[in-house]
């Protein structure tokens, strides 16, 4: 082979690699420009405003004064006992609301497994709900919780008791909102567990079933760890609800009385669009946010234990 004829193959070949190249990274520039309309939502919709209110809890400022930056805000949240109470209440909220609608929800996901029209009619009533926007509950149950002249109070007076001011009384307002509350997500939940108890394996129950296992030990032993990643899922959904869902404080009790209902996201609307105190409101949104994804990662965590069980 000549010299010239080995410099046009060289120049063939390396003239297909340059061609090559960009084929190579057109999958790639595409991607980029497909992620690239998302990514701009992101940052200008979710990233950018948390970065804002992270900046806000640490800015201080004042009628007539120059803002400063510190902790100040943080120190003057944890010494607020409208906090304090806040966070309280809603941590009762949270015990009163997650435990009892995970078991509600997973004991009608067990009484509600088979199929025919009786049970339709049952699981469509529980799911009912879910579909009525929380305003619109609490509206509901304000006819409900009416003193004296509710639905409950009502029924109470044909059975001989005394009227009850559900709402009214600090004693027993926090109470109803946790009851509102459980009759709204009890249903939703339950959609979560049917599909996980759909995807237990039926040749373990069989199994456990042949080998003289009643049917509590079966679900135990059985149907319980199985519905573990499943339990870690709604739980986080739970707690997200907790934090998030206010609408029927709002409509109902405003907080009160005697903010015997007042939680921390409806703590943070006071401060910031009541008390007009944007550098109190971001420090309280700042910790509810951290002390939600601390319990969100640890059910994550969880989660991701029982599938690598399973496995």
């Amino acid at each position: 082979m000549t010299g010239t004829a080995v410099l046009t193959q060289a120049a063939t070949i390396y003239g297909e690699g340059t061609a090559r190249r960009p084929a190579r990274r057109r999958p790639w520039l595409a991607a980029l420009w497909l992620l690239l309309p998302s990514a701009l939502f992101l940052a200008l919709f979710v990233y950018w405003p948390v970065l804002l209110v992270l900046a806000s809890s640490f800015r201080i400022s004042g009628f007539g004064q120059v803002a400063s930056w510190g902790t100040g805000n943080y120190r003057r949240l944890f010494a607020d006992a409208h906090f304090l109470h806040a966070a309280a209440n809603n941590l009762i909220y949270a015990l009163g609301t997650v435990l009892p609608s995970l078991c509600l929800a997973l004991l009608f996901a067990l009484g509600l497994q088979g199929s025919g029209r009786f049970i339709a009619l049952l699981r469509t009533a529980l799911v009912l709900p879910m579909f009525l926007p929380l305003v619109a509950a609490a509206s509901l149950f304000a006819f409900l919780f009416l003193p004296g002249a509710g639905l409950i109070d009502h029924y109470l007076g044909w059975a001989g008791l005394a009227a009850t001011n559900w709402l009214g009384d600090p004693d027993l307002a926090l109470g109803s909102i946790i009851a509102i509350t459980i009759w709204k997500n009890t249903g939703y939940y339950m959609l979560f567990f049917l599909a996980g108890l759909a995807g237990v394996p039926q040749e373990l129950l069989e199994a456990a079933r042949l080998d003289g296992a009643g049917a509590l030990r079966r679900f135990l032993h059985v149907t319980f760890p199985m519905l573990g990643p499943t339990i870690g899922f709604v739980a986080v959904i739970a707690m997200l609800n907790v934090l998030t869902q206010v609408d029927h404080i709002v409509v109902l009790t405003q907080g009160g009385p005697s903010d015997a209902t007042n939680v921390l996201l409806y703590y943070i609307y006071q401060q910031a669009q009541q008390n007009n105190d944007l550098g109190l409101a971001a420090a309280a949104t700042v910790v509810s946010v951290a002390v939600l994804l601390a319990l969100s990662s640890l059910s994550l965590r969880t989660i991701e234990r029982e599938l690598h069980h399973e496995s």
